[in-house]
Protein backbone atom coordinates (compact mmCIF):
# COMPACT_ATOMS: atom_id res chain seq x y z
CA UNK A 1 0.00 0.00 0.00
CA UNK A 2 1.20 3.55 -0.78
CA UNK A 3 2.33 4.92 2.59
CA UNK A 4 1.54 8.50 1.61
CA UNK A 5 -2.12 7.67 0.92
CA UNK A 6 -2.25 5.86 4.25
CA UNK A 7 -1.20 8.88 6.32
CA UNK A 8 -4.57 10.70 6.40
CA UNK A 9 -6.57 7.74 7.80
CA UNK A 10 -3.70 6.62 10.07
CA UNK A 11 -3.11 10.05 11.57
CA UNK A 12 -6.84 10.77 11.87
CA UNK A 13 -7.37 7.52 13.80
CA UNK A 14 -4.33 8.36 15.94
CA UNK A 15 -5.96 11.68 16.82
CA UNK A 16 -9.15 9.79 17.70
CA UNK A 17 -7.17 7.71 20.21
CA UNK A 18 -5.35 10.73 21.60
CA UNK A 19 -8.62 12.58 22.21
CA UNK A 20 -10.22 9.46 23.69
CA UNK A 21 -7.50 9.43 26.33
CA UNK A 22 -7.49 13.21 26.79
CA UNK A 23 -11.05 13.34 28.23
CA UNK A 24 -11.03 10.23 30.41
CA UNK A 25 -11.26 12.23 33.63
CA UNK A 26 -14.11 14.55 32.64
CA UNK A 27 -16.13 11.67 31.15
CA UNK A 28 -15.72 9.47 34.22
CA UNK A 29 -15.96 12.25 36.82
CA UNK A 30 -19.52 11.32 37.94
CA UNK A 31 -18.09 7.86 38.87
CA UNK A 32 -14.70 8.99 40.21
CA UNK A 33 -16.21 11.45 42.71
CA UNK A 34 -18.23 8.59 44.25
CA UNK A 35 -14.95 6.92 45.30
CA UNK A 36 -12.66 9.92 45.80
CA UNK A 37 -14.20 12.83 47.78
CA UNK A 38 -13.91 16.01 45.72
CA UNK A 39 -15.30 19.51 46.16
CA UNK A 40 -16.87 21.40 43.23
CA UNK A 41 -13.68 23.42 42.75
CA UNK A 42 -11.53 20.27 42.84
CA UNK A 43 -13.76 18.59 40.24
CA UNK A 44 -13.36 21.60 37.96
CA UNK A 45 -9.57 21.50 38.34
CA UNK A 46 -9.27 17.74 37.74
CA UNK A 47 -11.46 17.97 34.63
CA UNK A 48 -9.61 21.01 33.28
CA UNK A 49 -5.96 20.24 34.11
CA UNK A 50 -5.36 17.87 31.13
CA UNK A 51 -5.96 20.89 28.90
CA UNK A 52 -2.82 22.64 30.25
CA UNK A 53 -0.22 20.27 28.78
CA UNK A 54 -2.61 19.47 25.95
CA UNK A 55 -2.32 23.13 24.92
CA UNK A 56 1.25 24.14 25.78
CA UNK A 57 2.82 21.00 24.28
CA UNK A 58 1.21 21.63 20.90
CA UNK A 59 3.86 24.20 19.97
CA UNK A 60 6.92 21.96 20.49
CA UNK A 61 5.09 18.94 19.03
CA UNK A 62 4.36 20.90 15.84
CA UNK A 63 8.06 21.81 15.64
CA UNK A 64 9.22 18.24 16.41
CA UNK A 65 6.88 16.86 13.76
CA UNK A 66 8.55 19.05 11.15
CA UNK A 67 11.95 17.94 12.48
CA UNK A 68 11.43 14.18 12.85
CA UNK A 69 8.14 13.32 11.14
CA UNK A 70 4.69 12.29 12.41
CA UNK A 71 5.59 8.59 12.61
CA UNK A 72 8.15 8.99 15.40
CA UNK A 73 6.19 11.65 17.31
CA UNK A 74 2.93 9.65 17.42
CA UNK A 75 4.85 6.52 18.44
CA UNK A 76 6.66 8.23 21.33
CA UNK A 77 3.55 10.12 22.52
CA UNK A 78 1.45 6.96 22.74
CA UNK A 79 4.17 5.17 24.72
CA UNK A 80 4.51 8.11 27.11
CA UNK A 81 0.73 8.21 27.67
CA UNK A 82 0.82 4.68 29.12
CA UNK A 83 2.26 6.02 32.40
CA UNK A 84 -0.35 8.70 33.31
CA UNK A 85 -3.23 6.45 32.19
CA UNK A 86 -2.13 3.63 34.49
CA UNK A 87 -1.39 6.10 37.32
CA UNK A 88 -4.94 7.49 37.10
CA UNK A 89 -6.41 3.97 37.25
CA UNK A 90 -4.84 3.47 40.72
CA UNK A 91 -5.43 7.04 41.96
CA UNK A 92 -6.83 7.46 45.47
CA UNK A 93 -6.71 11.23 46.01
CA UNK A 94 -7.25 14.62 44.42
CA UNK A 95 -3.47 15.05 44.10
CA UNK A 96 -3.13 11.74 42.23
CA UNK A 97 -5.83 12.78 39.77
CA UNK A 98 -4.24 16.19 39.30
CA UNK A 99 -0.77 14.79 38.55
CA UNK A 100 -2.07 12.06 36.24
CA UNK A 101 -4.42 14.50 34.51
CA UNK A 102 -1.63 16.97 33.80
CA UNK A 103 0.39 14.40 31.81
CA UNK A 104 -2.78 13.04 30.25
CA UNK A 105 -2.76 16.32 28.32
CA UNK A 106 -0.27 14.80 25.88
CA UNK A 107 -3.28 13.07 24.29
CA UNK A 108 -4.69 16.45 23.28
CA UNK A 109 -1.33 17.91 22.28
CA UNK A 110 -0.89 15.43 19.41
CA UNK A 111 -3.43 17.46 17.43
CA UNK A 112 -0.58 19.64 16.13
CA UNK A 113 1.23 16.58 14.75
CA UNK A 114 -1.30 15.92 11.99
CA UNK A 115 -2.06 19.54 11.05
CA UNK A 116 1.69 20.01 10.55
CA UNK A 117 2.34 16.74 8.72
CA UNK A 118 -0.67 16.14 6.47
CA UNK A 119 -0.61 19.36 4.35
CA UNK A 120 2.75 18.16 2.99
CA UNK A 121 0.92 15.44 1.06
CA UNK A 122 -1.78 17.61 -0.60
CA UNK A 123 -2.02 20.67 -2.83
CA UNK A 124 -2.93 23.93 -1.10
CA UNK A 125 -6.50 24.14 -2.45
CA UNK A 126 -7.35 20.95 -0.50
CA UNK A 127 -5.77 21.93 2.82
CA UNK A 128 -9.06 23.10 4.34
CA UNK A 129 -10.79 19.79 3.66
CA UNK A 130 -7.78 17.65 4.65
CA UNK A 131 -7.32 19.47 7.97
CA UNK A 132 -11.07 19.23 8.48
CA UNK A 133 -11.02 15.45 8.01
CA UNK A 134 -8.05 15.12 10.35
CA UNK A 135 -9.69 17.43 12.89
CA UNK A 136 -12.73 15.15 12.85
CA UNK A 137 -10.51 12.89 14.93
CA UNK A 138 -11.83 14.80 17.92
CA UNK A 139 -14.73 12.36 17.66
CA UNK A 140 -12.51 10.46 20.11
CA UNK A 141 -13.89 12.68 22.86
CA UNK A 142 -17.41 11.57 21.90
CA UNK A 143 -16.39 7.91 21.92
CA UNK A 144 -15.07 8.24 25.46
CA UNK A 145 -17.97 10.43 26.63
CA UNK A 146 -20.45 7.84 25.32
CA UNK A 147 -18.70 4.53 26.02
CA UNK A 148 -16.66 5.17 29.18
CA UNK A 149 -19.72 5.66 31.46
CA UNK A 150 -21.34 2.52 30.03
CA UNK A 151 -18.21 0.42 30.61
CA UNK A 152 -17.69 1.98 34.06
CA UNK A 153 -21.24 1.02 35.00
CA UNK A 154 -20.34 -2.61 34.33
CA UNK A 155 -16.67 -2.86 35.39
CA UNK A 156 -15.90 0.21 37.48
CA UNK A 157 -14.05 3.38 36.46
CA UNK A 158 -10.54 2.11 37.31
CA UNK A 159 -10.81 -0.94 35.01
CA UNK A 160 -12.33 1.27 32.30
CA UNK A 161 -9.26 3.52 32.40
CA UNK A 162 -6.96 0.51 32.08
CA UNK A 163 -8.72 -0.59 28.88
CA UNK A 164 -7.14 2.46 27.22
CA UNK A 165 -3.66 0.98 27.76
CA UNK A 166 -4.38 -1.68 25.13
CA UNK A 167 -5.53 0.90 22.58
CA UNK A 168 -2.44 3.06 23.16
CA UNK A 169 -0.04 0.15 22.62
CA UNK A 170 -1.88 -0.88 19.45
CA UNK A 171 -1.65 2.57 17.87
CA UNK A 172 1.96 3.07 18.92
CA UNK A 173 2.80 -0.07 16.94
CA UNK A 174 0.60 0.92 13.97
CA UNK A 175 2.37 4.26 13.63
CA UNK A 176 5.78 2.66 13.95
CA UNK A 177 4.92 0.10 11.26
CA UNK A 178 2.93 2.22 8.77
CA UNK A 179 4.00 5.82 9.42
CA UNK A 180 5.84 7.55 6.57
CA UNK A 181 9.61 7.19 7.06
CA UNK A 182 10.28 9.57 4.14
CA UNK A 183 8.16 12.51 5.32
CA UNK A 184 9.59 15.90 4.32
CA UNK A 185 11.58 17.41 7.22
CA UNK A 186 12.10 21.04 8.24
CA UNK A 187 15.22 21.82 10.31
CA UNK A 188 14.80 25.55 11.07
CA UNK A 189 15.40 26.11 14.85
CA UNK A 190 12.28 26.55 16.98
CA UNK A 191 13.09 30.03 18.30
CA UNK A 192 13.94 31.23 14.79
CA UNK A 193 10.51 30.08 13.60
CA UNK A 194 8.75 31.78 16.54
CA UNK A 195 10.64 35.05 15.96
CA UNK A 196 9.58 35.00 12.31
CA UNK A 197 5.86 35.02 13.15
CA UNK A 198 5.16 36.36 16.65
CA UNK A 199 4.96 40.01 15.53
CA UNK A 200 2.40 39.22 12.84
CA UNK A 201 -1.00 40.39 14.13
CA UNK A 202 -2.77 37.76 12.02
CA UNK A 203 -1.22 35.02 14.17
CA UNK A 204 -2.91 36.41 17.28
CA UNK A 205 -6.20 37.09 15.51
CA UNK A 206 -6.35 33.46 14.33
CA UNK A 207 -5.40 32.39 17.86
CA UNK A 208 -8.33 34.40 19.26
CA UNK A 209 -10.71 32.80 16.77
CA UNK A 210 -9.54 29.29 17.62
CA UNK A 211 -9.52 30.15 21.34
CA UNK A 212 -13.28 30.63 20.97
CA UNK A 213 -14.19 27.82 18.55
CA UNK A 214 -12.00 24.95 19.76
CA UNK A 215 -11.92 26.30 23.30
CA UNK A 216 -15.73 26.13 23.42
CA UNK A 217 -15.66 22.59 22.07
CA UNK A 218 -13.21 21.45 24.77
CA UNK A 219 -14.86 23.47 27.54
CA UNK A 220 -18.33 22.07 26.86
CA UNK A 221 -16.89 18.55 26.59
CA UNK A 222 -15.39 18.99 30.08
CA UNK A 223 -18.26 20.97 31.57
CA UNK A 224 -21.36 19.10 30.34
CA UNK A 225 -21.10 15.60 31.94
CA UNK A 226 -20.96 16.79 35.54
CA UNK A 227 -23.21 19.82 34.91
CA UNK A 228 -26.03 17.77 33.40
CA UNK A 229 -25.94 15.41 36.39
CA UNK A 230 -25.80 18.13 39.07
CA UNK A 231 -28.02 20.81 37.45
CA UNK A 232 -30.63 18.80 35.52
CA UNK A 233 -30.33 15.66 37.71
CA UNK A 234 -29.81 13.35 34.73
CA UNK A 235 -28.46 9.83 35.08
CA UNK A 236 -24.69 9.53 34.55
CA UNK A 237 -25.02 7.45 31.38
CA UNK A 238 -27.70 9.81 30.00
CA UNK A 239 -25.41 12.80 30.63
CA UNK A 240 -22.60 10.95 28.85
CA UNK A 241 -24.80 10.23 25.83
CA UNK A 242 -25.92 13.86 25.55
CA UNK A 243 -22.32 15.07 25.82
CA UNK A 244 -21.35 12.56 23.14
CA UNK A 245 -24.10 13.99 20.92
CA UNK A 246 -22.64 17.49 21.34
CA UNK A 247 -19.17 16.22 20.46
CA UNK A 248 -20.39 14.16 17.51
CA UNK A 249 -22.23 17.12 15.97
CA UNK A 250 -19.21 19.42 16.36
CA UNK A 251 -16.98 16.72 14.87
CA UNK A 252 -19.19 16.17 11.84
CA UNK A 253 -19.29 19.91 11.23
CA UNK A 254 -15.49 20.24 11.27
CA UNK A 255 -14.69 18.66 7.86
CA UNK A 256 -17.77 20.44 6.51
CA UNK A 257 -16.26 23.73 7.71
CA UNK A 258 -12.97 22.88 5.98
CA UNK A 259 -14.78 22.00 2.75
CA UNK A 260 -16.82 25.21 2.90
CA UNK A 261 -13.62 27.23 3.41
CA UNK A 262 -12.11 25.59 0.31
CA UNK A 263 -15.23 26.39 -1.71
CA UNK A 264 -16.25 29.87 -0.46
CA UNK A 265 -14.70 32.89 1.23
CA UNK A 266 -13.50 31.81 4.69
CA UNK A 267 -14.27 35.19 6.27
CA UNK A 268 -17.93 35.02 5.27
CA UNK A 269 -18.18 31.60 6.89
CA UNK A 270 -16.59 32.89 10.11
CA UNK A 271 -19.05 35.81 10.19
CA UNK A 272 -21.93 33.32 10.51
CA UNK A 273 -19.92 31.24 13.01
CA UNK A 274 -19.33 34.07 15.48
CA UNK A 275 -22.82 35.49 15.02
CA UNK A 276 -24.16 32.04 15.93
CA UNK A 277 -21.88 31.92 18.99
CA UNK A 278 -23.15 35.31 20.13
CA UNK A 279 -26.83 34.34 19.90
CA UNK A 280 -26.38 30.89 21.48
CA UNK A 281 -24.31 32.21 24.40
CA UNK A 282 -26.94 34.86 25.17
CA UNK A 283 -29.59 32.13 25.18
CA UNK A 284 -27.55 29.95 27.59
CA UNK A 285 -26.96 32.94 29.88
CA UNK A 286 -30.64 32.97 30.81
CA UNK A 287 -30.43 29.40 32.23
CA UNK A 288 -33.30 28.01 30.15
CA UNK A 289 -35.11 24.73 30.57
CA UNK A 290 -33.69 21.56 29.04
CA UNK A 291 -35.22 22.14 25.57
CA UNK A 292 -33.79 25.62 25.02
CA UNK A 293 -30.55 24.67 26.78
CA UNK A 294 -30.14 21.80 24.31
CA UNK A 295 -30.80 24.14 21.38
CA UNK A 296 -28.15 26.57 22.66
CA UNK A 297 -25.58 23.81 23.16
CA UNK A 298 -26.21 22.30 19.72
CA UNK A 299 -25.85 25.74 18.10
CA UNK A 300 -22.50 26.09 19.86
CA UNK A 301 -21.54 22.62 18.55
CA UNK A 302 -22.40 23.52 14.93
CA UNK A 303 -20.57 26.87 15.09
CA UNK A 304 -17.54 25.40 16.88
CA UNK A 305 -17.23 22.55 14.37
CA UNK A 306 -17.52 24.75 11.26
CA UNK A 307 -15.22 27.36 12.80
CA UNK A 308 -12.57 24.78 13.75
CA UNK A 309 -12.47 23.52 10.17
CA UNK A 310 -12.47 26.94 8.53
CA UNK A 311 -9.79 28.59 10.67
CA UNK A 312 -7.08 26.12 9.66
CA UNK A 313 -7.71 27.03 6.03
CA UNK A 314 -6.37 30.52 6.85
CA UNK A 315 -3.09 29.33 8.43
CA UNK A 316 -1.36 28.17 5.21
CA UNK A 317 -2.89 31.15 3.40
CA UNK A 318 -1.08 33.64 5.64
CA UNK A 319 1.87 31.50 6.80
CA UNK A 320 2.79 29.14 3.98
CA UNK A 321 6.45 28.96 5.08
CA UNK A 322 5.84 28.78 8.85
CA UNK A 323 2.69 26.62 8.90
CA UNK A 324 4.15 24.13 11.41
CA UNK A 325 4.92 26.58 14.20
CA UNK A 326 1.79 28.66 13.54
CA UNK A 327 -0.41 25.55 13.63
CA UNK A 328 1.16 24.74 17.01
CA UNK A 329 0.60 28.23 18.46
CA UNK A 330 -2.97 28.57 17.16
CA UNK A 331 -3.96 25.08 18.32
CA UNK A 332 -2.30 25.73 21.71
CA UNK A 333 -4.44 28.83 22.16
CA UNK A 334 -7.50 26.78 21.25
CA UNK A 335 -6.62 24.27 23.95
CA UNK A 336 -6.16 27.01 26.54
CA UNK A 337 -9.60 28.26 25.49
CA UNK A 338 -10.91 24.99 26.89
CA UNK A 339 -8.99 25.26 30.17
CA UNK A 340 -10.15 28.57 31.60
CA UNK A 341 -13.95 28.63 30.94
CA UNK A 342 -14.88 25.61 33.13
CA UNK A 343 -12.88 27.06 36.03
CA UNK A 344 -14.36 30.53 35.53
CA UNK A 345 -17.90 29.12 35.27
CA UNK A 346 -17.43 27.12 38.48
CA UNK A 347 -16.06 30.15 40.34
CA UNK A 348 -18.87 32.39 39.10
CA UNK A 349 -21.47 29.81 40.07
CA UNK A 350 -20.08 29.53 43.61
CA UNK A 351 -20.16 33.35 43.89
CA UNK A 352 -23.48 34.14 42.22
CA UNK A 353 -25.44 30.88 42.05
CA UNK A 354 -25.73 30.96 38.23
CA UNK A 355 -23.62 30.90 35.04
CA UNK A 356 -25.10 33.96 33.31
CA UNK A 357 -22.02 36.20 33.57
CA UNK A 358 -19.76 33.54 32.04
CA UNK A 359 -22.02 32.92 29.04
CA UNK A 360 -22.57 36.65 28.51
CA UNK A 361 -18.78 37.08 28.45
CA UNK A 362 -18.60 34.40 25.72
CA UNK A 363 -21.26 36.24 23.71
CA UNK A 364 -19.33 39.52 23.92
CA UNK A 365 -16.00 37.96 22.92
CA UNK A 366 -17.74 36.23 20.00
CA UNK A 367 -19.30 39.54 18.96
CA UNK A 368 -15.87 41.21 19.01
CA UNK A 369 -14.54 38.38 16.86
CA UNK A 370 -17.41 38.91 14.43
CA UNK A 371 -16.40 42.57 14.07
CA UNK A 372 -12.75 41.59 13.53
CA UNK A 373 -13.74 39.09 10.82
CA UNK A 374 -15.77 41.76 9.00
CA UNK A 375 -12.76 44.10 9.18
CA UNK A 376 -10.40 41.37 7.85
CA UNK A 377 -12.83 40.61 5.01
CA UNK A 378 -12.78 44.19 3.76
CA UNK A 379 -9.04 44.52 4.40
CA UNK A 380 -8.48 41.48 2.18
CA UNK A 381 -10.52 43.08 -0.61
CA UNK A 382 -8.51 46.29 -0.33
CA UNK A 383 -5.23 44.35 -0.38
CA UNK A 384 -6.33 42.43 -3.48
CA UNK A 385 -7.22 45.72 -5.20
CA UNK A 386 -3.82 47.16 -4.29
CA UNK A 387 -2.04 44.08 -5.60
CA UNK A 388 -3.92 44.34 -8.89
CA UNK A 389 -2.81 47.97 -9.18
CA UNK A 390 0.79 47.09 -8.27
CA UNK A 391 0.92 44.22 -10.75
CA UNK A 392 -0.52 46.24 -13.64
CA UNK A 393 1.82 46.63 -16.65
CA UNK A 394 0.29 50.04 -17.32
CA UNK A 395 1.07 53.00 -15.09
CA UNK A 396 -1.70 53.64 -12.55
CA UNK A 397 -2.41 56.90 -10.71
CA UNK A 398 -5.28 57.26 -8.23
CA UNK A 399 -6.50 60.59 -6.80
CA UNK A 400 -9.16 61.53 -4.27
CA UNK A 401 -12.25 63.53 -5.27
CA UNK A 402 -10.28 66.80 -4.99
CA UNK A 403 -7.61 65.56 -7.36
CA UNK A 404 -4.79 64.89 -4.87
CA UNK A 405 -2.72 61.78 -5.70
CA UNK A 406 -3.22 58.95 -3.18
CA UNK A 407 -1.60 55.96 -4.92
CA UNK A 408 0.76 55.16 -7.80
CA UNK A 409 2.28 51.86 -8.90
CA UNK A 410 5.76 50.75 -9.96
CA UNK A 411 4.97 51.25 -13.66
CA UNK A 412 4.16 54.89 -12.92
CA UNK A 413 7.62 55.33 -11.40
CA UNK A 414 9.28 53.53 -14.33
CA UNK A 415 7.64 55.86 -16.90
CA UNK A 416 7.73 59.20 -15.09
CA UNK A 417 10.80 58.82 -12.86
CA UNK A 418 8.85 60.00 -9.79
CA UNK A 419 8.96 57.90 -6.61
CA UNK A 420 5.63 57.48 -4.74
CA UNK A 421 6.75 59.77 -1.90
CA UNK A 422 7.42 62.57 -4.37
CA UNK A 423 3.92 62.65 -5.86
CA UNK A 424 1.49 61.37 -3.20
CA UNK A 425 -0.39 64.41 -1.91
CA UNK A 426 0.45 66.38 -5.08
CA UNK A 427 -1.85 67.23 -8.00
CA UNK A 428 -1.45 65.39 -11.35
CA UNK A 429 -0.51 68.76 -12.85
CA UNK A 430 3.02 67.96 -11.66
CA UNK A 431 3.27 65.99 -14.92
CA UNK A 432 1.94 68.72 -17.25
CA UNK A 433 4.16 69.42 -20.25
CA UNK A 434 2.77 72.83 -21.26
CA UNK A 435 1.92 71.53 -24.73
CA UNK A 436 -1.85 71.63 -24.19
CA UNK A 437 -3.84 74.78 -23.43
CA UNK A 438 -6.52 75.30 -20.78
CA UNK A 439 -9.30 74.52 -23.28
CA UNK A 440 -7.90 71.00 -23.79
CA UNK A 441 -8.09 70.20 -20.06
CA UNK A 442 -11.52 71.87 -19.68
CA UNK A 443 -12.89 69.69 -22.48
CA UNK A 444 -11.31 66.60 -20.87
CA UNK A 445 -13.01 67.21 -17.51
CA UNK A 446 -16.34 68.07 -19.17
CA UNK A 447 -16.24 64.68 -20.88
CA UNK A 448 -15.47 62.92 -17.57
CA UNK A 449 -18.39 64.74 -15.93
CA UNK A 450 -20.80 63.64 -18.69
CA UNK A 451 -19.58 60.12 -19.50
CA UNK A 452 -17.67 59.15 -16.37
CA UNK A 453 -14.41 58.65 -18.29
CA UNK A 454 -12.02 60.20 -20.84
CA UNK A 455 -9.72 58.36 -23.22
CA UNK A 456 -7.10 59.83 -25.51
CA UNK A 457 -3.47 60.83 -26.08
CA UNK A 458 -1.68 63.52 -24.08
CA UNK A 459 1.82 64.95 -23.79
CA UNK A 460 3.27 64.90 -20.27
CA UNK A 461 6.68 65.53 -18.73
CA UNK A 462 8.97 63.16 -16.80
CA UNK A 463 10.86 64.12 -13.64
CA UNK A 464 14.00 64.80 -15.70
CA UNK A 465 12.09 67.24 -17.93
CA UNK A 466 11.83 64.96 -20.96
CA UNK A 467 8.41 65.06 -22.63
CA UNK A 468 6.61 61.85 -23.60
CA UNK A 469 3.35 60.94 -25.31
CA UNK A 470 1.01 58.72 -23.37
CA UNK A 471 -2.21 56.86 -24.09
CA UNK A 472 -4.37 57.80 -21.11
CA UNK A 473 -7.72 56.65 -19.68
CA UNK A 474 -9.23 58.61 -16.77
CA UNK A 475 -12.24 57.12 -14.93
CA UNK A 476 -14.42 58.52 -12.15
CA UNK A 477 -15.07 56.06 -9.28
CA UNK A 478 -18.41 56.61 -7.52
CA UNK A 479 -19.87 55.24 -4.29
CA UNK A 480 -23.35 53.70 -3.95
CA UNK A 481 -24.85 57.19 -3.60
CA UNK A 482 -23.42 58.28 -6.94
CA UNK A 483 -20.82 60.60 -5.39
CA UNK A 484 -17.36 60.66 -6.98
CA UNK A 485 -14.81 59.42 -4.44
CA UNK A 486 -11.76 58.74 -6.61
CA UNK A 487 -10.32 59.23 -10.07
CA UNK A 488 -8.08 56.63 -11.66
CA UNK A 489 -5.67 57.28 -14.49
CA UNK A 490 -4.12 54.41 -16.46
CA UNK A 491 -1.53 55.20 -19.10
CA UNK A 492 1.30 53.79 -21.17
CA UNK A 493 4.23 55.49 -22.91
CA UNK A 494 3.59 55.44 -26.69
CA UNK A 495 6.33 57.93 -27.73
CA UNK A 496 8.47 55.34 -29.50
CA UNK A 497 5.45 53.69 -31.10
CA UNK A 498 4.35 57.00 -32.61
CA UNK A 499 7.85 57.77 -33.92
CA UNK A 500 8.03 54.39 -35.67
CA UNK A 501 4.55 54.91 -37.17
CA UNK A 502 5.54 58.32 -38.49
Amino acid sequence: MNQQKLQLPLQTMSLVVGFMVWVILSSLMPFIKDDIPLSADQIAWVAAVPVILGSIARVPLGYLTNRFGARIIFFICFLLLLFPVYFISIATSFTDLLIGGLFLGLGGAIFSVGVTSLPKYYEKKRHGFVNGVYGAGNIGTAITAFSAPVVANAFGWAVTVQFYLVVLVAFALLNFAFGDRKEQKVTTPLMEQIKSVYRNEKLWVLSLFYFITFGSFVAFTIYLPNFLVSHFELEKVDAGIRTAGFIALATIMRPLGGWMADKWNTFKILMFVFLGFTIAAILLAFSPKMGLYTAGCLTIAVCAGIGNGAIFKLVPMYFSKQAGIVNGIVSAMGGLGGFFPPLILTTLYSMTGHYAIGFMALSQIALVSFVIVVWMFYQERIQISNKIVEASVEAVLITDAKGKITLVNDSFTAITGYQPGEVIGQMPSILQSGVHDAGFYREMWDTIAKKGYWQGEIWNKRKDGEMFLESLTISAIKNDSGEIKYYTGMFSDITKTKKVAN
